[in-house]
């Protein structure tokens, strides 16, 4: 019976920890550097990726600048979010922002063709935060996720510059045969693009214009124009309960 080696999920969780630690921390980076290197290797050499040393020289060598893009992350959620106080609680407190660290990581290990591993690191926070952001996925700059629970990113998707994103937003794709599988099967979302929650956006075709705005709850599977707002209609009626034990 062949082995799968399912205890690496306990090595990758640290692993990813402490990288997330020691881009923000230059204690933690002192403390772990040795290890991080070390670990990436033991973890690409169980899954069967001989070039382990070229791809973690190319991966360490980004850290800086996937740290200054992560920074303009931070201010995004601090410029757009009237509930924080501090640069230090993003950093600290948001799992919105944790979610998005781990994708740019990640996201970097894909572009190297590491295999696995950064769909393992995705799954992680994915547990910890409710976020799903495949690592395959393009993402922009200055990159707001409000409260995010909920929020499925897929594969394919094209994410343009300060877009900001709410809770239980779907950008998705619609069932194709795996023979598709490298299509783009997820939408493009412009410059400036605010997503409101719940909101469902389907099929690889599908482009959410510039500084459109889409409102909850709707249902997207066609293009947006840019400058667009789109909303759900639906009818509230507010009214005097009957027998009302208050009278």
């Amino acid at each position: 019976m062949k082995s799968y080696n399912v205890c690496l999920k306990d090595t990758v969780k640290t692993f990813t920890k402490r990288l997330f630690y020691s881009l923000f921390d230059e204690e933690q980076h002192n403390e772990y550097e040795a290890y991080l290197e070390l670990t990436f290797l033991k973890i690409l050499a169980k899954l069967s990726i001989e070039t382990g040393e070229e791809h973690w020289d190319t991966f360490k060598n980004k850290l800086p600048e996937l740290r200054l893009i992560l920074d303009l992350d931070a201010i995004a959620f601090e410029r757009n979010d009237p509930a924080s106080h501090s640069l230090q609680e993003i950093y600290l407190a948001y799992p919105g922002f944790y979610a998005i660290s781990i994708y740019r990581l990640s996201h970097q290990l894909y572009k190297q063709k590491v295999h696995i591993l950064p769909r393992m690191m995705s799954e992680y926070i994915h547990g910890i935060t409710g976020i799903d952001i495949h690592p395959g996925a393009t993402i922009g700059e200055s990159f707001y996720i409000d409260h995010g629970t909920g929020i499925v990113i897929g594969e394919t998707s094209i994410i343009g510059n300060h877009v900001k994103i709410y809770q239980g937003v779907t950008l998705g794709g619609i069932s194709v045969a795996k023979s598709l599988a490298s299509t783009k099967r997820h939408p493009t979302i412009e410059d400036n693009v605010c997503i409101y929650a719940n909101a469902t956006i389907l099929g690889g075709d599908i482009v959410i214009g510039t500084d459109s705005v889409i409102g909850a709850n709707v249902w997207i599977t066609q293009s947006v124009p840019k400058n667009s707002l789109v909303t759900y209609q639906t009818e509230i009626k507010i009214r005097p309960k009957k027998n009302d034990i208050r009278k």
